[in-house]
């Protein structure tokens, strides 16, 4: 049995914060019930990457990968029919996932304002860009403009690149994704306080504040008052030698930040003279451009005759947190992620057989796993349709 396995979920969204969302509770086990347009189905069908040529909606690797252990159900919502069915739907669920903009629910039938008195029980999750009230000029957001909203393009291109533009962050979808992680995580603390009470709840979660909270700590330290509140872009630097560095065959991102992380990297390099004579506390009690600068020269050298793989288990073994900078191909060869099973093999009707990013977690008892591709464009819809009509739950 796995950990979610007596829940129904029907997932109105159609980005990748809701659909990952739902991908995650359906690999643990919930039943999630997809509601797609007729005849074109959800719009992350159209988003590549493809896994094969041609005008197919069933060729988006990212629509197979979002939708993993689904169902679809075609149903237009533009028709009087469609929404009657929606509204039987509610009352057959334990919880609605949602991503369109603000008052989108409401029109729909599902005003989170009412849930309390048409569904006591149902949990019900709003994934917005900026939450349920925005201002004006933030009702029209993409990744991009919460990304850099919230502070993340500070971080990049990294530390010593002031002059530089800032880029897009990690993947298309970094914030999609870190509030779908969100989104799941309140869901199912949710339902453990409804297994008490029997009260559903609405859930509105912000990118926005998703990704802040998720600003490092160096956030933190703004509020606490530790450090000036700024817009300048270094302000998020932390000030230390870590950073990404070259090395033979690619590049290493190493953190430094502790004495014995300091004490290591000497043993590291070699014990050079010039490290000698810097307190064994500087990183923590006296930093300085230059005492940094030299440190970092330190490291480029050393890294030039080492390449990254090598360089990462000899750091590792004396515990300096330095890693490969990887590519695709290396994380699918990676031997961590062999060993772990991280990549599964999974076979579509027309997608035919790839490897899939599995979870990240093991839960002994009640483990995650991907037992069906995703579904096809309404390939559901006749048994949960029939259901609805019979009064079925």
């Amino acid at each position: 049995m796995n950990a979610l396995s007596s829940y129904r979920v029907l997932e109105l969204a159609e980005g990748v914060g809701g659909e990952y969302c739902g991908k995650l509770l359906a690999d643990f086990g919930a039943e999630v019930i997809k509601i797609e347009r007729p005849g074109v189905g959800s719009p992350t069908r159209r988003l590549g990457p493809f896994a094969m040529k041609g005008e197919s909606i069933e060729h988006s690797g990212l629509f197979g990968y979002l939708n993993t252990n689904k169902r679809s159900v075609a149903l237009d919502l533009t028709t009087t029919a469609g929404r009657d069915a929606l509204m039987q739907l509610f009352a057959a669920v334990d919880i609605v996932i949602d991503d369109h903009a603000p008052g989108w629910l409401a029109n729909v039938g599902l005003d989170p304002l009412q849930i309390d008195d048409k569904w006591p029980s149902l949990v019900l999750c709003s994934i917005t860009a900026y939450g349920q009230n925005p201002p004006a000029e933030r009702k029209h957001a993409e990744d991009l403009t919460v990304f850099h909203s919230s502070g993340w393009g500070f971080h990049t291109p990294g530390v010593g690149f002031e002059d530089m533009p800032p880029l897009k962050g990690p993947g298309r979808f970094f914030s999609h994704y870190e509030a779908a992680l969100e989104a799941a995580m309140v869901i199912t603390g949710s339902l453990y306080d409804r297994e008490s009470d029997g009260r559903g709840r609405f859930i509105d979660v912000s990118m926005h504040e998703v990704m802040v909270s998720r600003a490092d700590y160096v956030v933190a330290q703004f509020v606490a008052g530790e450090m000036d509140v700024t817009d300048w872009r270094g302000g998020f630097d932390m000030h230390g030698p870590g950073g990404i560095f070259p090395c033979m065959d690619g590049f290493i991102y190493v953190f430094m930040a502790t004495p014995d992380q300091w004490a290591a990297y000497r043993k590291m390099i070699g014990d050079p003279e010039w490290a000698r004579d810097l307190p064994p506390d500087w990183l923590m009690k006296g930093l300085t451009p230059e005492r940094i600068e030299l440190t970092r020269h330190g490291l480029r050298t050393w890294l030039a005759g080492r390449n990254k793989v090598d360089a990462a288990h000899e750091a590792q073994e004396l515990g300096i947190t330095l890693v490969p900078v990887n590519t695709p191909v290396e994380v699918m060869a990676s031997p961590q992620y062999r060993h772990r099973q991280y990549f599964v093999d999974v076979t579509h009707p027309v997608l035919g057989t790839l490897k899939y990013p599995s979870v990240p977690y093991r839960l002994s008892e009640t483990p995650a796993a991907i037992t069906a591709p995703a579904p096809l464009l309404g390939q559901d819809s006749a048994r949960y349709l029939s259901s609805v009509a019979a009064g079925e739950r």
